[in-house]
């Protein structure tokens, strides 16, 4: 029976491979540079657009980051009304409340401003107007924004302004925003073309202020994007490989220098392209088990996503063993960690050495003392539920393969 689904989910993902090249992949156009963020407003003025929705969360309002936004937002005759309460892990309550502020006030479009779950919230809180009739529940898994638009001529989700302030989750060019369900403690994806941003702000002043912690932690997770869509099979192709092995290469050049000083703005700047790079990667390329078992983190223990693929990466990169050699031994000599002379699988091993020492580098922890015994098999279940058939990973993973992997991260 094993067998069996094994080849199903194979044969689904190589299909999906191929209805990846039909998909119309309409790309973000890019704003960059050094206080690139006061020229948004120009740019929405452009677009005929009067009146936005700013979607963000409590702690950026806290050090003001938004003020110099909301100045030339005024400047240029642009109202805008604030949604200022999203959660780490984005909830349904949420999207519901910054849905109320957009109609209410007859918003024309969205600005999301901070980090992935800022994201989020906005690129459902999107669809949610495009698709006032289908809950953000059913919206859940693979093309449920979409599919309804095709057979009732639904419009599109607004314009959406992507304003990333950490470097980290590329959401400024994906399709995909992860959702968490209170009520079932559960965190799972929607995936669809038309949430993807329309226009990304890439400003390295907005990163300055950010913490170590989040510095390392929201780096490592572009890593993480990096290498599962590297490793994966079938959906990617030569660009996205490409876009890939740069954002390799650019984090580990540069990821202890922006967390050993925050200041470094080229740093902050080269790894804002590397999580744009890891981004659009995944995109199209995918992601794998390290995503799926940290959404169920995230959504039982509210574990921080950055933290928790920073701390899972390593671990299912040594469960993938043989089949994700070679991909890993291109990136290690990318990352500049294999010696002459190694074979493949040491250089494999080499590349998942070097993400544990960068962890230990800047105080990642390497296990979870939150995950309680009698929640594996909970967290294994609805992590393969995520990620099989859908995910094209290197090797398949069954439920007792994905508690051992658990157990392998619990203190």
């Amino acid at each position: 029976m094993w067998a069996l689904k094994k080849a199903y989910y194979r044969t689904y993902q190589f299909i999906m491979g191929l209805a990846m090249k039909c998909i119309p992949w309409i790309e973000p156009i890019i704003i960059d540079g050094t206080d690139s963020i006061n020229k948004l407003p120009a740019v929405i003025k452009e677009q005929g657009i009067t009146s936005v929705l700013v979607v963000t969360d409590p702690g950026l309002m806290g050090i003001h980051l938004l003020d110099s936004l909301f100045e030339t937002l005024n400047s240029a005759g642009i109202k805008y009304y604030l949604y200022d309460q999203v959660q780490p892990n984005p909830t349904i309550d949420n999207i519901e409340a910054a849905l109320k502020i957009y109609n209410a006030n007859n918003c024309q479009a969205i600005i999301a401003f901070g980090g992935g779950s800022p994201m989020d919230c906005a690129k459902v809180t999107g669809a949610r107007v495009a698709r006032p009739n289908r809950s953000v529940t059913q919206m859940r898994g693979l093309f449920k924004v979409i599919l309804p638009a095709v057979k009732m001529g639904s419009l599109l989700p607004p314009t959406l302004f992507a304003v990333p302030t950490t470097a980290g989750t590329g959401s400024e060019t994906t399709i995909a925003a992860v959702v968490s369900d209170p009520q079932t403690h559960e965190k799972y994806p929607i995936t669809d073309p038309v949430i993807r941003p329309q226009y990304a702000v890439l400003d390295p002043l907005l990163t300055v202020g950010l913490p170590p912690h989040i510095t390392s932690t929201t780096g490592l997770d572009a890593l993480a994007h990096a290498v599962e869509s590297y490793i994966g099979k079938f959906y990617n192709n030569e660009d996205t490989r490409k876009k890939a092995v740069l954002a390799v290469e650019i984090i580990f050049k540069n990821i202890e220098k922006a967390y050993n000083n925050g200041k470094d703005i080229d740093a902050r700047g080269k790894m804002l392209l590397a999580s744009h790079y890891a981004g659009y990667s995944f995109t199209r390329g995918g992601v794998g088990y390290v995503h799926g078992i940290g959404h169920n983190l995230g959504g039982m223990y509210g574990v921080p996503h950055g933290l928790a693929m920073s701390v899972i990466l390593p671990y299912v990169l040594e469960w993938y063993g043989e089949a994700a050699h070679k991909p890993l031994a291109k990136l290690a000599d990318v990352a500049g960690v294999s010696l002459p002379g190694m074979s493949q699988p040491q250089k494999a091993g080499s590349f998942i050495d070097a993400i544990k020492a960068l962890n230990g580098r800047m105080n990642i922890p390497n296990k979870f003392d939150c995950i309680k015994n009698e929640d594996i098999p909970t967290i294994a279940e609805r992590a393969l539920s995520e990620c099989n058939p859908t995910y094209p990973v290197p090797k398949i993973m069954n439920k007792e393969e994905c508690m051992a992997v658990i157990r392998s991260i619990q203190t």
